[in-house]
């Protein structure tokens, strides 16, 4: 059968083992989130994973198949981390979407190597944990009153702009982190060398001069947050024309 030919499978699509195992779906989730935190997506492995669990890798096989399958299985898990969107409301879907929304960045700043697992698309996103995320979501869109084919689309363009900010967040918070050094004390060592960097440019120094004295944390919460007040902005003005 060539490569054309074979069909598209999924962690999803295999029938769940008995809980009588005893290697649960569960637990090697758990294990493999583990080692993703403390060594990123490069050093996962199978046999890492066996060897974590005390278990041999055809015990692992009956659950996942491959090492697509478990990413599979932890990014749904970590989904599950975050809350469901409220039930529909038409006076309340603003600040439910809102919620989600800053669910998700922080998801991804907890487990920094989901960043790049979350902009990969088809069936990773079948997991039951994803899709009641983006159930709920669309309940909200719809609650508001978009008609089917555009909160669809409204649901996809907040999820992707909440990805791509919060991707290059964990990229740069992971870039820190290798430092040794807190946020602001890395901040500030830069500070001088972006000073003179813009010297020749005002427009920089005056958004730097006003930021000087902000936590880097509270700058990348207000300029996060920014987005999704713009992007529902605009969605509301649509409903309301």
């Amino acid at each position: 059968m060539s490569a054309a030919e074979k069909p598209t499978t999924s962690v999803w699509t295999h029938p769940r083992r008995p809980q009588r195992e005893q290697l649960t779906r569960e637990q090697i989730a758990a294990a493999a989130i583990e080692l993703l935190d403390a060594d990123g997506i490069e050093a996962l492995s199978m046999r890492k994973l066996g060897t974590r669990l005390d278990a041999p890798a055809t015990s692992l096989n009956r659950h996942v198949a491959n090492k697509d399958e478990l990413i599979q299985l932890v990014v749904d898990d970590v989904y599950g981390e975050g809350q469901v969107p409220a039930a529909a409301d038409r006076t309340q879907w603003r600040a439910a979407v809102t919620r989600t929304a800053t669910d998700l960045r922080a998801m991804t700043l907890r487990h920094p190597w989901i960043a790049p697992e979350l902009g990969r698309v088809g069936l990773v996103h079948i997991g039951p944990n994803a899709l009641r995320m983006s159930s709920g979501l669309l309940a909200q869109f719809e609650a508001a009153g978009f008609p089917t084919d555009e909160k669809d689309r409204a649901v996809g363009t907040l999820t992707a702009y909440v990805i791509g900010i919060a991707t290059s967040e964990a990229a740069y918070l992971s870039l820190i982190a290798r430092s040794d050094r807190t946020e602001q004390e890395w901040v500030a060592d830069l500070r001088p060398a972006f000073d003179e960097a813009a010297q020749q440019n005002p427009r920089l120094r005056e958004g730097s001069s006003a930021r000087q004295d902000v936590h880097p944390q509270q700058i990348r919460d207000n300029d996060f947050a920014y987005g999704p007040d713009r992007v529902l902005d605009d969605l509301t003005a649509r409903l309301d024309a």
